[in-house]
């Protein structure tokens, strides 16, 4: 559960968040509906100026299209006087771009275009956008005049506007007039009148002068809107629907304004008020601090040995309550371990109570140093340690701990400036038994670790029902190993292809030993060749392994073979010289002959091994180092020994694709050994993507079950068979 402090740091900081999301939320939406409605306001505005500009059109025509001398003129052709009161002069008066004027028949009597006159093409031109407008007026006229003698009453005032886009594809207002007299003087039958036509264009005059009535800022007329977010847009729409172009301006935003006008007094109060709130809470979490430190340290002093800080007897009772509730759970294996120092009373007694407290404090420290940090290491009282150790694989792990405590407690502790060895005696009981209880497991290591002691002390003994039961299994399986070596039987190899990866082709294969066991089936390679290390079984297994692989690679056409040699082969001095009697026994020349060997052989910098690898290679045997990557091996140590190939592991393939890091570290480890002329090989390939992904990295070798899976030797030589056949047939 989280602290008090950190209880209400949070809750403020939540609280405080959510404040400020809400007043942010709401100071937006506020802030958006304003600017919105300004926004609306302007595009009304926009569409209400246009508007005014194409209602003053036909007004301004009536200024000379209603008028007795204008119908006079008009029928005496008089042109000087039309081009000064009708056409050239109204279109230059009030900036009409284009005017035309119809005769009774809607033929052209005079086109003029900004105060000038033009040719009759431009009207031609403009005939498309025009001609609906004057037939509807003509319409409108004939049913307005019906049953009338004179038609000038009838059509005083009348006139057609629209936007329209002209034949040059300008837009603009439209604006059809009849020009009729003004008084009775002048008679006019109707369907004689004469049309006058006033075009604006929506252009930049038309822009400016909404810009500056309604003051919307940098408007302008578009034919294609800009696609710019500072620009709102608004359409202009033809008689018949068509948008003809796009009014476009800058709007005014007063809520956008007036947010970043006071943004930064807004941002000081924030921070200031976000600052009062900070310190307030450091406040009360440094007092609150101060609580639960006080209630962690009674707390920790109640069920921590004062001495030492680790658990004392009453936590170590409720672990080994979890303990084994856990293993119940689970079906796990548990261990406990009862340790004692041997000499401590010597060491109180001759040196004094604060040396045997200085050594209390060092051996609690380095029992802390050997168990995992699930384990539990407990201090009952005096020189009497207890370790609690989860969910153990098998009693050998146990008694593996067992052994570093005793190992680790028989060195020297310095005390008093000068060294003392006291060592120590260790009880171990193993249990998966669900009904055992906590006083049962304790008594058991009680036990075992005064057995231990009347064994002679500095040794470890376990509890003797579950010792008699794992030896004597270890036993067994050790005798059952040995029968087989000398016979042969059940023991076995299969071998694994490796393919080069730029020629396509079976670069060569590693051995592999397997083991049928007669009662207990398959055995896994790591269990017996462990079991074969212990027992000092590791050298025959692992030559009868190299002659078995030589005495077959000899016999076929595999280009070479590689072979497995344990660390503790190479203690043997006589090592390099045995492997060449048997190269000689069984004919294989020694380049075909690869030696595998990990990452700690090179790590314990020996001598003899470096030695030993050098006669090696100077034979032209190879050396390569498996499940590189693993370990910590240097370029100094690969230099020094000398190594041919570096073999990727497969734990590493296993990620390729997936982890960047791991594909950096791959791709440097093949970079390293193109850089010191090493062949890189990588183990475990299973699928295609890693295969490319390594010949595209230039890794040399590949070696997995998308390859191949091991094989005995018989499968081994069919696909050898189908392989070179198709290879001589290439050739």
């Amino acid at each position: 559960m989280p602290s008090l402090s950190k209880q209400i740091t949070s809750l403020s900081l939540v609280l405080a968040a959510a404040l400020v999301i809400v007043l942010g939320s709401f100071g937006w939406w506020a802030a958006s509906r304003i600017d919105d409605r300004s926004m609306a306001r302007e595009t009304r505005a926009v569409q209400t100026g246009l508007g005014e500009i194409a209602e003053r059109l036909p007004v301004e025509q009536d200024s000379s299209a209603i008028w007795d001398d204008a119908v006079t003129n008009l029928r005496s052709n008089d042109e000087a006087w039309i081009a000064e009161n009708l056409a050239e002069w109204m279109s230059e008066y009030f900036g009409h771009n284009r005017v035309y004027i119809l005769d009774s028949d809607n033929r052209l009597v005079r086109a003029v275009a900004d105060g000038k006159l033009v040719s009759p093409a431009m009207f031609e031109t403009d005939r498309a956008a025009i001609a609906p407008l004057v037939g509807a007026l003509r319409a409108q006229m004939a049913v307005a005049s019906k049953g009338l003698a004179n038609s000038t009453e009838a059509v005083t005032g009348m006139g057609e506007e629209d936007f329209a886009v002209l034949g040059d594809g300008t837009p603009g207002i439209v604006s059809v007039r009849p020009i009729v007299p003004s008084t009775d003087a002048v008679p006019q039958i109707p369907g004689t009148e004469y049309l006058h036509i006033s075009i604006r264009f929506i252009d930049s005059s038309v822009t400016a002068a909404i810009s500056e009535k309604f003051e919307v800022n940098e408007l302008a007329f578009e034919r294609v809107a800009r696609s710019d977010g500072d620009r709102i847009a608004s359409p202009v729409l033809s008689a018949d629907g068509r948008i003809v172009g796009f009014f476009t301006w800058t709007p005014d935003e007063p809520a956008y304004q007036l947010i970043r006008e006071t943004g930064p007094a807004v941002a000081g109060g924030v921070t200031l008020a976000a600052l009062a709130v900070f310190l307030l809470l450091r406040r009360l979490q440094r007092t609150s601090v101060q609580l639960e430190n006080s209630k962690a340290h009674a707390s920790f002093l109640a069920f921590h040995d004062a001495l030492t800080k680790i658990p004392n007897r009453a936590l170590f009772e409720d672990r080994l309550e979890q303990a084994l509730a856990n293993m119940r759970r689970n079906g796990s294996k548990l261990a406990l371990h009862f340790i004692d120092l041997d000499r401590f009373k010597h060491v109180n007694d001759t040196l004094g109570h604060p040396a045997g407290d200085d050594l209390i404090r060092k051996a609690a420290s380095r029992l802390t140093e050997l168990v995992d940090d699930i384990d539990t290491v407990a201090r009952l009282g005096g020189d009497e340690f207890a370790i609690i150790q989860f969910a153990v694989a098998d009693t050998s792990e146990a008694l593996a701990l067992s052994q570093k405590i005793v190992d680790s407690l028989a060195l020297a502790f310095d005390l008093n400036g000068g060294q003392v060895h006291v060592g120590a005696s260790v009880g171990v009981v193993v249990t998966s038994n669900m009904a055992t209880q906590a006083e049962d497991l304790m008594r058991h290591a009680d036990i075992a670790l005064y057995e231990a002691k009347a064994g002679g002390r500095g040794k470890f003994e376990l509890f003797a029902d579950n010792l008699g039961e794992a030896v004597r299994d270890k036993r067994l399986l050790e005798m059952d190993l040995r029968e087989a070596l000398n016979t042969g039987e059940g023991l076995h190899l299969v071998y694994q292809p490796l393919l080069n990866t730029r020629a396509g082709e079976i670069a060569g294969v590693e051995a592999l030993v397997r083991w049928q066991h007669p009662s207990r089936g398959r055995m896994s390679p790591a269990e017996f060749i462990e079991l074969a290390e212990e027992r000092g079984l590791i050298d025959q297994l692992g030559m009868w392994v190299m002659r078995e692989a030589c005495r077959f690679a000899a016999s076929s056409s595999v280009p070479w073979v590689a072979v497995n040699v344990s660390p503790i082969q190479f203690r043997d001095e006589h090592f390099a010289r045995r492997v060449f009697n048997l190269l000689a026994e069984t004919g294989l020349p020694p380049k075909r002959l690869e030696i595998e060997v990990t990452e700690g052989l090179l790590l314990q910098n020996s001598p003899v091994v470096q030695s030993t690898l050098m006669l090696l290679r100077a034979k032209g045997i190879r050396v390569a180092l498996d499940d590189f990557g693993t370990g910590y091996s240097s370029i100094t140590y690969l230099r020094n020994h000398g190594v041919d190939k570096l073999k990727i592991d497969r734990s590493f393939t296993a990620q390729l694709g997936q982890n960047e890091e791991i594909d950096s570290i791959v791709r440097s480890i093949i970079d390293l050994g193109r850089a010191m002329r090493i062949v890189v090989a990588a183990e475990g390939v299973e699928t295609e993507d890693q295969r490319e992904l390594l010949s595209e990295m230039g890794c040399n070798q590949l070696q997995g079950f998308l390859l191949s899976h091991p094989l005995t030797p018989e499968k081994l030589e069919l696909m050898l068979q189908r392989w070179l056949p198709s290879k001589a047939r290439e050739a």
